[in-house]
Parts: structure tokens; sequence; C-alpha cells
């Protein structure tokens, strides 16, 4: 029971930085913008998030920090592929390689230096439950806000207006502007809240999942951000599957090196990212009806003047 549960809290931990991440793409992507700088954001959330809450030990001011630092590379992203309509492929690809070394720079005096992690919830007499106490009533508030923000996420685009607007300029940007809602200004917004929600997913590592900075520390888990909305057809319930689906394999594989298992530890490191290329074939081949993907997304718009 013991070590189902340190199983179960370990997949959880891994997979909260993954959800938070792609909630905030999937609405990005919902309003018709692809932006592949994840991991470029991620990484600089890191940076600023550990440095602001070694500087200050507050651990909320580093989630502060995270986040400013994600929506402040997300600006940089809108500039240039919502202001003067560059291509958001390329420009999401130098936006990943702009917040790598970005964020060498801005670590380089943080490592090897450590903090206290985020605290843990206790609550006397159910966090002590056997099994479920820990995962239910002891996790730190990250894993609890990226619950609350992809129900949140989900209540807002199919529950009110702005939601419906918002994936109207995502499916067709010129009907919408038709109707007089400013498309850009909306993805710009959209474009925040996923830099947002980079920064802070960047930040948790440092700040709840090992309490220390390493350059290159996010190891790939914007691309897998990317490709979580995919598997999950741009809808925040199956993003949630999806998660704890590829957190599951993360740590699984830790732990098949740890039980003996005779094959490769390059591999077994490698099985995150094998498993996401296969489910992302294996959903394309079955996928029918066609793509389910915003009808606009990463098309350049440019209003009529």
């Amino acid at each position: 029971m013991e070590l189902v549960e340190a199983i179960i809290l370990s997949v959880l931990a891994a997979s909260t930085p993954l959800l938070i991440a792609a909630t905030g793409e999937l609405v990005t992507e919902r309003s018709g913008v692809l932006n592949l700088g994840v991991e470029g954001m991620m990484i600089v959330g890191a940076a600023c998030g550990f440095g602001g809450a070694w500087l200050t030990g507050s651990i909320l001011i580093g989630a502060l920090f995270g986040i400013v630092a994600g929506t402040l590379m997300s600006l940089v992203f809108a500039l240039m592929a919502l202001g003067l309509a560059v291509n958001q492929v390329a420009t999401g690809l130098a936006l990943t390689i702009l917040g790598i070394g970005l964020s060498g720079l801005i670590g380089a005096g943080f490592v090897g230096e450590r903090i206290t992690p985020a605290a843990h919830l206790h609550i006397p007499g159910l966090t002590d439950v056997p099994l479920i106490g820990r995962v239910l009533f002891g996790e730190d508030a990250f894993v609890y806000f990226s619950i609350a923000l992809i129900i949140g996420v989900w209540w807002f685009l199919y529950r009110t207006r702005a939601g419906l607007i918002l994936r109207a300029c995502g499916d067709n940007h010129i009907s919408a502007h038709a109707l007089g809602y400013p498309v850009l200004r909306i993805r710009t917004l959209a474009v925040m809240f996923g830099g947002a929600c980079a920064g802070l997913a960047g930040a948790y590592l440092p700040l709840a999942y090992t309490p220390f900075f390493i350059p290159g520390m996010t190891a790939g888990r914007g691309w897998i951000a990317l490709a979580l909305v995919v598997f999950a057809s741009w809808r925040p319930g199956r993003l949630v599957v999806g998660a704890y689906l590829f957190g599951a394999v993360t740590i699984l594989q830790l732990h098949a090196q740890g039980w003996g298992v005779g094959i490769p530890s390059q591999f077994m490191s490698a099985l995150p990212y094998l498993a996401t290329v296969i489910v992302l074939v294996l959903l394309s081949r079955a996928r029918t009806g066609g793509s389910t993907a915003p009808a606009a997304l990463g098309t350049v718009f440019v209003p009529d003047r």
C-alpha cells in the first residue's frame, strides 16, 4: 500500500506542470494561435520563479515571478506573431531558443542554491487515511490549483459568452471580425494566459518538484504539453486524462529502473517522449470526420483597414 501511494503521489507531482502548461496552451490554440514557445516560457518561468523564491524566501512570490516571466515572454510572441503577422511556427521556435538562452543567463547565479519546497496540506484525521489520505488531502497548492484551473477553463470555454467568442475567433476569425469582435485583442489575451500558465508550470519545478534550479530542468515538458493539447482534441476533460497518463509513463519508467528491469536506461528515459509520438500517431489514424482542431489555428490574421 505504501508503494502504491508513493507511485500515485509521484504521478501527481510529475503531471502537474504538464497539466498547467497544456491548459494554457489549449486556451491559446482555441483562439486560433499556435505558440510553439511553451518550452522556452517554462524554462524562463523556472529560472525567475526560483530566483524570486530564493531572494524573498516566499514560494508565493516565486510563483508570481514565474507567472510574470511567462507572460512577458508571451508578449514577445504576441508582438511578432500578432502585431507584425510573422509566421507563428517560426516565432514559437525562436521563442523557445530565446527562452533557453535567457534562462541560463538569469539562473546562472542560482545554480547550486536550494530553497524550502512548497508546503503540503495536512488535515489531521484525513491526511493520515491510508492510500487516499495523502493523495486527496496532502498535496501542495500547485496540484489543487491545476485541478481548479482546468475546471475554470472548461467553464469559461463552454459556459460563458466570452468563451464562445474566443472559440469563434479560433474557428473563423474573418466572421468574428465581421461581427465586430476585436480578434487580435482576444488572441493577445489568450496568448498572455498561455504564457502565464507556462511560466507557472515552469516555476513549479524548482518550487515544489525539486527545490533547486539547474539549466534545462524542464527537459522537454513544454513539447509534451503541446502534444497533450492535440492528444486531448482541444478538449479540457481529455487534457486531464492525457496529463496524468504521460505523468504516469514518466514515473513508471523511473520505478522500472529501480526495480532492476533489464532494459537500457537510455530507452527508459526516452519512453515518455516515445509514448507521446505513438499516441499522436494512433490518434491521427483513428480520428474520423476530419480534424477537430480550430479551423483558423496558426493562420495569420490582418484586419481590414
